[in-house]
């Protein structure tokens, strides 16, 4: 699913502040693009194949559309930072009614590439994260401060190589910016909007929003969407949406499919749309010296913690940007956890 939210906790009691997740964070299905990045030496495809049908009330053409659509991300040089490039190359067959006459063209609707940086992460504060160790329920109702979002802004260029026929005109090389936010308004659901500015400099420059909503299922690893995408152009403008699931088949793989089409009937557009999403995870993680530590950060060593995993803690945890939270037995074991360090705070030491 959307990739777009997912804070790692072990138990609640320990916090991240990393980019990178346990299991792959991807932006499909759907085309918003979330705020945070993939995490430094991760590098993660996305990929999707597409048909699409459209009909032109004006222009009277009846056109089919195959696509293949290609993501690719690297989490450069630190955690909040990531190299993004984004392609779609499609082969359209198009019907004039009027002259019963057919044409074919092909090449890319999309090629564009850039920098992604996330400016603003409000969990980055681990006291305000806490869990609230005396209701469950507290821990997954709806919190206002959950609508305070993470940021990130985008600067790229987007590419028209050749006789583009759907760029006619444009220049080669011309730049684009955007700014994402993420907001997770409860551990089920995430809102990401994304507003662009494409092609800026040419005869045609094209602002864009999208908003999209994600819900996961109690078995986290199943997610649906919802989207809502407007363009605005003197070459073109129109109001899409899309619909869609994913799943996470293991921590670095996630597949999905997404419907959608368009409110408007210049032209009227149906499309559907397979993905996939895999992920080559190199990340490691910082090492911190021991003298350079704070007590208490990194949590306990428990009794079991050199035992070897067995398979079954192995399996992917499910979609990252969803946190469900502590379940009841964890809560009260923390809490007990809780009342225990208390009691040692008020003993001293003598040495």
């Amino acid at each position: 699913m959307k990739n777009l939210l997912r804070i790692t906790i072990l138990l609640f009691s320990i916090f991240t502040t990393a980019q990178y997740t346990d299991v792959i964070n991807s932006n499909r299905p759907g085309q918003s693009v979330s705020a945070y990045a993939v995490g430094k030496n991760v590098i993660q495809a996305e990929f999707g194949i597409g048909y699409e049908q459209q009909d032109h009330t004006i222009l009277l053409t009846d056109s089919n559309i195959w696509s293949t659509e290609l993501a690719l991300r690297y989490g450069l040089l630190f955690e909040t930072l990531e190299i993004y490039y984004e392609g779609t190359y499609q082969k359209e067959n198009v019907l004039y009614s009027r002259t019963q006459t057919e044409a074919s063209i092909t090449d890319f609707s999309r090629n564009r590439i850039g920098l992604k940086y996330l400016v603003y992460d409000p969990f980055k504060n681990p006291e305000r994260n806490k869990p609230n160790l005396i209701s469950w329920k507290a821990n997954h109702k709806f919190q206002w401060r959950n609508l305070l979002p993470a940021v990130s802004v985008y600067a790229g260029a987007t590419f028209a190589l050749g006789d583009n026929p759907y760029f006619a005109g444009d220049a080669i090389v011309s730049p684009r910016v955007m700014i994402a936010t993420q907001s997770k308004l409860s551990p089920r659901v995430v809102f990401i909007s994304n507003i662009a500015y494409d092609r800026i400099g040419t005869d045609f420059p094209e602002m864009s929003y999208i908003i999209s909503l994600t819900h996961a299922f109690r078995n986290p690893k199943w997610s649906i969407f919802l989207e809502n995408q407007g363009i605005k152009s003197d070459r073109y403008a129109d109001a899409l949406y899309r619909t869609g699931i994913a799943h996470l088949f293991a921590t670095n793989l996630q597949a999905d499919i997404t419907f959608g089409g368009s409110f408007k009937d210049t032209p009227t557009r149906m499309f559907g749309t397979l993905g996939l999403s895999y992920r080559f995870d190199m990340h490691q993680d910082k090492v911190i010296a021991i003298d350079e530590q704070k007590g208490g950060e990194n949590g306990q060593i428990g009794k079991k913690s050199m035992k070897k995993k067995s398979k079954k803690n192995k399996k992917g945890k499910g979609a990252e940007d969803i946190d469900l939270g502590p379940t009841k037995k964890q809560l009260k074991k923390l809490k007990k956890e809780e009342k225990n360090k208390k009691s040692q705070d008020n003993g001293t030491i003598d040495f």
